[in-house]
């Protein structure tokens, strides 16, 4: 589904990704894991078009992302639903609004109707009905997260990004959101990437690992090999400690 070939990205002439190179099948889930300003968010950002590596081929369903023009980079990126670190939801549009904006956005002829049915439907999916007309400094930390992922997923999109879609929330709230992310997985048959600084949570939900460190990969492999790493930095961010293995 998505092919990372040699991918090097510079951000205000600082190096942020190097030689990334990463492919995706489609179906599969993933996790992005490594140290603060790692490359972690810039890398995900990347692969949804936001930001163009300086170097490097990036393969979105077959088509060469960076090459194209905004036009057609919009109508690949339209494959794709991302959950922003921040939620990143619009305070001057109710619940309601928000969930919809991405629909309304790629079907601007949709009927109002239909719009509001399928934002309503997506708000029960995530437990939310009843919060449509809800402004979102009305809601909580782990409401705002829900209202993050049904936007991110009204669509369909066959590629779905979550960027840390459980930052700030208790274990409980935790466990529900990532039983909410399996179950839309399992229902639409997604491919999925989630970045998480919670690394036992994280683990529990995907099936395969991308460890990044200084914007280079230090682990690509299953979730379940990920201990057997010897790589010291690998070694030392999984288990907490300030020595590698032997």
């Amino acid at each position: 589904m998505i092919h990372c070939d040699g991918l090097c990205l510079q951000l205000t002439h600082r190096p942020v990704l190097a030689d990334v190179t990463w492919h995706i099948e489609a179906g599969s889930v993933w996790g992005i894991i490594g140290p603060p300003a790692s490359g972690k968010s810039v890398l995900a950002k990347t692969l949804c078009g936001l930001f163009t590596p300086r170097q490097g081929r990036l393969i979105v369903d077959g088509v060469d992302l960076p090459g194209l023009p905004e036009p057609d980079r919009v109508r690949v990126r339209r494959k794709m639903g991302m959950l922003f670190q921040n939620n990143a939801l619009f305070d001057f549009l109710r619940v309601l609004e928000n969930v919809a904006f991405p629909l309304a956005r790629q079907n601007p002829k949709m009927p109002q109707d239909e719009l509001v049915a399928r934002a309503q439907e997506r708000l029960r999916a995530v437990g939310l009905s009843g919060s449509e007309e809800k402004w979102p400094s009305e809601l909580s930390g782990g409401m705002k997260k829900r209202v993050g992922i049904a936007r991110a997923t009204i669509c369909n999109a066959p590629v779905l990004i979550y960027d840390e879609p459980t930052a700030g929330l208790d274990p409980v709230t935790t466990s529900k959101i990532y039983d909410l992310l399996t179950g839309l997985r399992q229902k639409h048959a997604s491919t999925v990437i989630a970045i998480s600084s919670d690394i036992p949570a994280l683990r529990h939900f995907v099936d395969h690992i991308l460890f990044l460190h200084q914007g280079r990969i230090r682990y690509c492999g299953p979730e379940s090999g990920l201990e057997a790493c010897e790589d010291p930095v690998v070694y030392q961010f999984v288990r907490g400690q300030t020595e590698g293995p032997l």
